[in-house]
């Protein structure tokens, strides 16, 4: 097992009645997915990813990361959505939260321009100060505002500290294979080049040099994470909600959304699965928010948020259900210790392993949030690791366009996100006589 689907919280919820319902459109969805006939059909190329990736771009990948261990001591990977959010998730399964401070051969790693806070990014350059750098900017377009502003940043430290040319050696680009200003930028000062591949959003990239570069200057093996990927290809290919747990987890998610569960809470029992649920948040988000349709994806790291959001889950408006990443085994064994005083009261947890207690506390919840009305599916995760990894993300890539087709929504496309760029654009005074129009109406507005 390596991840399995358990509805033993769901029967409460969900009779044989409403899987049958919904068999048919399942049905559907996944004719029009492997017909490759439906909306967004050109932007398939990530489900070709783990069997048929380019050799010769992954070689290229792991050439650049091993160049890149050697020669500096900070690694900054400037990117935004799905241009960062699967290689630090990537990065905090596999290895830790806590990555940068263990004692490790590999460069501490940094992400940046995800946000416009020069907090932030004033920070970041302190800690550069005194170490030797090298950066590796992801953008198509290369005129994403947050990634290109920080890419200007970092470009102007390495030009002043290293020279030019020495700059150059240490820029790392993926973008477009052909066009885009950061290509003809990376083309006319020698930077190495990756591609992101012309059928494949950038949601769906992380198992693309867009993940793969900054994942393997962390040392995981780039090659197992694909396997992985290439196993959950192969585990869920035929059509049946009793036989595959990908289309079931996607019939579940529809099936409860018929019922007035319009929310899904991604919970997990470890930090180290924060950032895998942050990257599922726009995967889901991004993919079935569109046309005044979709299920709001949400997530939380349990215990820690039973003390803040616990009482609304319990018993605030019925509006959501769960799904618990249950990791089945930890990577670390740590026993309670025995106190003679019993100071606390909790020696009836002493000798006891805190993953164990952590598991109970899972099944203790699943129990109370599903006696209060809030159905929960299960996914047991075998254990943390690349091949997991790899799985895990094909599973969640593949549940989604399922269930945004059988949602009837375009799972590729985002077209709501331009709305805020337009106005923001205008409001700084981007050149040209439509954005001064709009500027002009904004400002009435403010």
């Amino acid at each position: 097992m390596t991840l399995r689907l358990n509805d033993r919280y769901l029967k409460a919820f969900i009779t044989d009645a409403d899987y049958a319902a919904m068999a048919d459109k399942i049905a559907v969805a996944h004719q029009t997915f492997t017909e490759k006939n439906g909306e967004g059909s050109d932007f398939l190329g990530w489900t070709e990813l783990p069997d048929h990736y380019d050799a010769e771009e992954i070689a290229r990948v792991v050439k650049a990361a091993e160049k890149i261990k050697k020669s500096c001591d900070v690694f900054v990977a400037i990117g935004i959505g799905g241009s960062y959010l699967g290689a630090r998730a990537a990065l905090e399964f596999c290895t830790s939260p806590r990555y940068n401070n263990l004692k490790k051969d590999t460069p501490d790693i940094y992400f940046a321009g995800n946000d416009i806070s020069a907090s932030n990014l004033s920070e970041l350059l302190e800690i550069c100060e005194g170490r030797d750098v090298c950066i590796n900017v992801i953008s198509k377009s290369g005129t994403t505002t947050e990634p290109a502003i920080a890419f200007r940043v970092f470009r102007e430290l390495l030009e002043a500290k290293y020279g030019k040319d020495g700059a150059a050696e240490r820029i790392f680009v993926t973008t477009d294979k052909c066009r885009g200003k950061l290509k003809e930028l990376s083309d006319l000062n020698g930077y190495e080049t990756f591609v992101v591949p012309d059928d494949v959003g950038g949601r769906f990239s992380v198992l693309t040099p867009v993940g793969l570069l900054p994942i393997a200057v962390a040392g995981i093996d780039i090659y197992e994470m694909l396997e992985g990927a290439k196993a959950a290809k192969e585990a869920y290919t035929v059509c049946d909600l009793h036989a595959n747990d990908c289309y079931r987890y996607a019939a579940i998610r529809n099936i409860l959304l018929e019922k007035g569960k319009s929310v899904e809470i991604l919970a997990t029992y470890e930090s180290a699965l924060g950032m895998t649920a942050e990257w599922w948040k726009q995967l889901f988000g991004e993919s079935e928010g569109k046309d005044n349709k979709g299920i709001y994806p949400s997530s939380v790291t349990f215990t820690t948020d039973l003390h803040s959001l616990g009482q609304f889950v319990q018993e605030g408006s019925r509006i959501m259900f769960e799904t618990v990443l249950d990791l089945v085994n930890s990577s670390h064994t740590l026993k309670i210790p025995y106190d003679p005083a019993n100071s606390d009261g909790l020696n009836f947890v002493a000798d006891k392993d805190l993953h164990y207690v952590n598991r109970t506390a899972f099944i203790a919840t699943a129990m109370a949030h599903v006696d209060g009305g809030v159905p929960n599916i299960v996914l047991e995760l075998e254990k943390r690791g690349a091949y997991e990894f790899g799985y895990l993300v094909y599973f969640f890539e593949l549940a989604c366009a399922i269930s945004s087709y059988t949602l009837g929504v375009n799972p590729f496309n985002q077209p709501g996100v331009e709305a805020y760029k337009k106005n923001m654009f205008a409001l700084l005074g981007k050149p040209g006589e439509e954005n001064e129009k709009l500027r002009v109406a904004l400002t009435k507005k403010m």
